[in-house]
């Protein structure tokens, strides 16, 4: 449901549909509480700002509030894809003194680097 009343928007035939994360993304036309949402510049390319949007957000925030490495601390992040590689700039921004990537694809090191892992 919806964050404020946990109601949801959506129905179908007069039941109500609930959805995901108080989001519905599969959907043609959407009803979102304001803080689910972020203005963006028009002109920004949606074929990158749509990937950067969630893959930013949920590994930084896994990080940052989840995890809350300290200053100093070794943290290993696994899978260095777009959530993955917010997840080590997480702990760069908290200060952790070593960052441990770990990925099955070799060619994700090179973009790693520039993260800190």
């Amino acid at each position: 449901g919806m964050i404020h009343d946990g109601e949801s928007r959506f129905s179908i035939n007069g039941k109500p549909i609930h959805h995901f994360l108080g989001t519905s993304t599969f959907s043609e036309y959407t009803v979102v509480h304001s803080g689910q949402v972020a203005k963006i510049n028009p002109k920004a390319p949606l074929d990158k700002v749509c990937i950067v949007s969630c893959g930013l957000s949920t590994g930084l925030g896994a990080t940052l509030n989840v995890a809350k490495p300290k200053k100093g601390q070794s943290v290993a992040v696994f899978g260095l894809g777009a959530v993955g590689l917010a997840a080590a700039e997480g702990a760069r921004i908290a200060g952790a003194s070593r960052i441990i990537g770990v990925d099955l694809n070799s060619k994700r090191f090179e973009e790693a680097k520039k993260f800190g892992v």
